[in-house]
């Protein structure tokens, strides 16, 4: 399982703790730590009015752009992040927010995979520019219904495989039905099921929703995380997530719209170490003995045994055979084929049939 850190806005705008939240994620062992680039005026209009998770966990600020011009990092910023991602051996994601934010990550940052929130979904320009970009993509489908989702892959299947631009929305079902579209877009995309509220209710998860996904599209399937705690991260690992994402902060009290949602330094390791755990017992679908439980065998199995003395010659029966430990001798499955049949030597009691 690929284990993506969600710093997010979580750093408040302050490059001290985003770098120290790079450091913080490499420590617990994530696969990659992800930021946010926007630009607050491309983002949002200047009316638009905060989230009520927003204004709950970051306090009334106005509108949408005064809380997201407070949050956002600029260009040397990113690139003082990506320099310390590589220092420490994690990979550097981020996901635009806008057009001139995702040409950034992708020629001056030189970003090969992109993560788009689910807010993106229905962006069709920028999943179009991105796609054009032939960059990987992990995409995010929170509020989304199964027909969104298609609509959006056949966007990017048009851009990954085509030329101009679809006339559209009747375009994008043949984008999708292209000969080649499935296989470019299993070899680009990851989905990831998620539910956009902060925190999310356990009752919302709705991890089966993963299963739904991969049945659907067949593309890769992750999960993001919005629940509280790690108990539901490791239950999507335990189901199957290729990639889990999960918000996490340095000091959960701290302001701001995403901290009351995330995890802190220490919970995070719990949440890595409990999802290695849980891709190694996945294991292997084939259901034969275990390496490791081959030596019991013979000590937990049974065998048909002597009951008492039998002598050669003597029909075996109900009186006389019966079952025990060790498994070295006859299985049990072979009781009622012995029944009736000459032993054909001496049994002491106890003695394993062989």
């Amino acid at each position: 399982v690929y284990i993506v850190a969600e710093a997010g806005v979580n750093h408040n705008g302050d490059l001290r703790r985003a770098l120290s939240m790079v450091d913080a994620a490499a420590l617990a062992g994530c696969d990659a730590v992800k930021f946010q680039t926007f630009r607050p005026e491309a983002l949002v209009t200047r009316d638009a009015p905060q989230a009520a998770y927003q204004m709950r966990n970051a306090g009334d600020c106005g509108s949408q752009l005064t809380m997201l011009r407070g949050l956002a990092l600029g260009p040397e910023a990113h690139r003082s992040l990506q320099a310390r991602c590589a220092e420490r051996a994690i990979e550097f994601l981020s996901s635009p927010f806008d057009a001139a934010s995702a040409d950034f990550l992708i020629h001056e940052l030189g970003l090969t995979r992109i993560k788009l929130g689910s807010g993106e979904l229905t962006n069709a320009p920028l999943l179009l520019r991105l796609a054009r970009a032939q960059r990987d993509l992990v995409l995010s489908t929170g509020m989304a219904t199964l027909d969104e989702i298609g609509d959006a892959l056949g966007v990017l299947a048009f851009g990954y495989l085509q030329q101009g631009q679809p006339t559209g929305r009747c375009d994008l079902p043949a984008a999708l039905g292209h000969p080649r579209a499935r296989e470019v877009l299993r070899k680009r995309v990851t989905l990831l099921h998620c539910t956009s509220e902060y925190p999310c209710p356990f009752d919302q998860a709705n991890l089966r929703a993963m299963d739904s996904l991969a049945e659907a599209f067949g593309l890769a399937v992750g999960y993001s995380d919005h629940t509280m705690g790690i108990q539901v991260s490791v239950a999507a690992a335990a189901r199957g997530a290729c990639l889990l994402e999960k918000h996490f902060t340095l000091d959960r009290s701290l302001p701001g719209p995403d901290h009351a949602a995330s995890l802190e330094p220490d919970e995070l390791g719990a949440l890595v170490s409990a999802v290695r755990v849980v891709s190694k017992a996945l294991g292997s679908a084939e259901k034969v003995p275990a390496a490791a439980e081959r030596d019991n065998l013979r000590m937990a199995r049974k065998s048909l045994v002597a009951a008492h003395p039998i002598r050669a010659g003597e029909r075996f029966s109900d009186a006389n055979l019966t079952t025990k430990r060790p498994g070295s001798g006859r299985s049990p499955l072979d009781y009622w084929e012995l029944l009736g049949a000459r032993s054909p030597r001496d049994y002491a009691a106890d003695e394993v049939i062989e």
